[in-house]
């Protein structure tokens, strides 16, 4: 029976690129995906975009091409890759660009367009955003990206054109596999049960090493094998749509029942009704089998009929947030640190600097679990007796000046007491928030734009 395989290449915009090349060089790989995109990314992409147009593109792009692109298509591996975030057609001049320089004779190059839908936002005034409940009007001044999760069939179309390379903008993650598959094998956009299989694959694969024991480990409950050398994991999918799940002999980490169900849960919501551009999935009947060593074979994901529409991600301003933090040891650390605490509350007051949101945290101590519950975990001796205290203050403000002003008066906490304070760090940035609405899938145009690299010149071919 037709098989083919496909590799991670990333789970998320920074990942280790040497674990690619390796599943690159010795995986026998068809396809290899680099899903470098997440909701906030996409966002701060177009910020960079604003400030030069020709930016907006992942920032290891050009890393990572210089060391795969040539290993790539001598292996005959087509790169498939989210890489483009706000500029998918910058990211691939900036691939030609290299593909030259490293005298590479041919390579076609296809970027996915129409994730971008900042221009159509005054259609979608009138909606709520999900997250807030606060209608699109009310921030549309601050508005700077709006980007559709759009699914496989840009891919498909890329892949029938024979590209070697194809760039996307805000695609759904699992549809960097799905686009492969159903180019393979020929699967129909409504082949509900093959789709949600396919969605299965993808997700399996888009979060990279997780399913290979990273994001598993817990020393003493669930070992990992020489974790330091995590190997990407690599699926091996049938027309059927079953799926084997594996990685490399000679890497670290783990394939097995237990880290494919753990990604399997992870970020799906409803099991039965995994919402995808493509298709809605159904994960509720799914059969994990370890068939031999690092080696699972998943099957049972089906689907159904896909919504009419598109999540779409808005990129807003959210005013500036100033993050503080000092160190406090020895005897007494942990009251030092809640007396500076209070004293930056009280200063803000006297001083009259308006913050939207303050919070103020012992690192080690409630940072992760808050008062109530941190609490009852650390009893009132342990957090008294603590001798190494890190006291952390994180406040929202509108203006840039303001937050600027909370971190004056935290660095006075150096002369102007608690005693003993030291290791200040102090740090303003633009705070880029995320809200989600839906839009209709017919709103949405989606063009595949070809560029060529053939004897050093470039020749852009029509849009399909």
């Amino acid at each position: 029976m037709k098989k083919i395989r496909i590799g991670s290449g990333a789970g998320y915009g920074g990942d280790r690129i040497k674990p690619a090349i390796d599943i690159i060089e010795n995986g026998n790989l068809d396809y290899i995906i680099f899903e470098c995109l997440a909701e906030r990314t996409i966002a701060l992409a177009q910020l960079e975009k604003l400030k030069d147009p020709k930016k907006g593109y992942n920032d290891w792009l050009e890393y990572r091409f210089s060391k795969i692109l040539p290993i790539c298509l001598e292996k005959k591996v087509k790169i498939i890759t989210n890489m483009g975030a706000a500029n998918p057609k910058s990211a691939a001049e900036k691939i030609k660009e290299i593909a030259v320089q490293l005298n590479i004779p041919y390579v076609k190059i296809a970027v996915v367009l129409g994730d971008d839908v900042f221009h159509l936002i005054d259609q979608y005034l009138e909606q709520s955003i999900m997250e807030t409940g606060q209608s699109v009007k009310s921030i549309k001044s601050s508005i700077i990206s709006a980007n559709a999760y759009i699914g496989a069939g840009g891919i498909v179309k890329a892949l029938k054109s024979d590209a070697d390379i194809i760039v996307t903008g805000r695609v759904a993650d699992p549809a960097l596999v799905l686009g492969p598959l159903m180019f393979k094998f020929g699967w129909k956009k409504d082949d509900y049960d093959l789709l949600g299989k396919g969605i299965m694959a993808g997700h399996l694969l888009e979060c990279g090493c997780q399913v290979t024991g990273g994001y598993f480990a817990d020393p003493g409950l669930k070992d990992v094998p020489e974790i330091w050398n995590l190997g990407y994991p690599i699926a091996e999918v049938d027309k059927n749509g079953n799926i084997t799940i594996s990685k490399l002999k000679e890497t670290g980490g783990i394939v097995s029942s237990a880290t494919v169900k753990e990604q399997i849960c992870y970020e799906i919501h409803d099991p039965a009704n995994y919402l995808t551009p493509d298709v809605i999935a159904d994960f509720s009947k799914v059969q994990v089998m370890e068939t031999k060593k690092d080696e699972v074979l998943v099957i049972g994901a089906t689907g159904k009929k896909r919504t009419d529409y598109y999540k779409t991600s808005i990129g807003y301003r959210d005013g500036f947030i100033v993050e503080c933090e000092i160190s406090y040891g020895g005897s007494g650390a942990y009251e030092r640190a809640k007396l500076a605490g209070q004293i930056i509350d009280k200063r803000l007051t006297m001083n009259e600097i308006p913050v939207e949101e303050l919070r103020v945290d012992f690192i080690g101590v409630n940072s992760l679990y808050r008062d109530s519950l941190s609490n009852k975990i650390n009893s009132e001796f342990t957090c008294h007796e603590a001798m190494d205290v890190r006291l952390r203050i994180a406040g929202r403000t509108m203006s840039e000046i303001d937050a600027q002003r909370i971190g004056h008066e935290f660095d006075s906490l150096m002369t102007n007491g608690p005693a003993g304070g030291g290791g200040v760090r102090i740090n303003v940035r633009q705070v880029i928030a995320i809200g989600s609405i839906l839009i209709p899938q017919t709103d949405i145009d989606i063009n595949v734009l070809y560029i060529e690299v053939k004897n050093d010149e470039t020749k852009k071919c029509s849009s399909f």
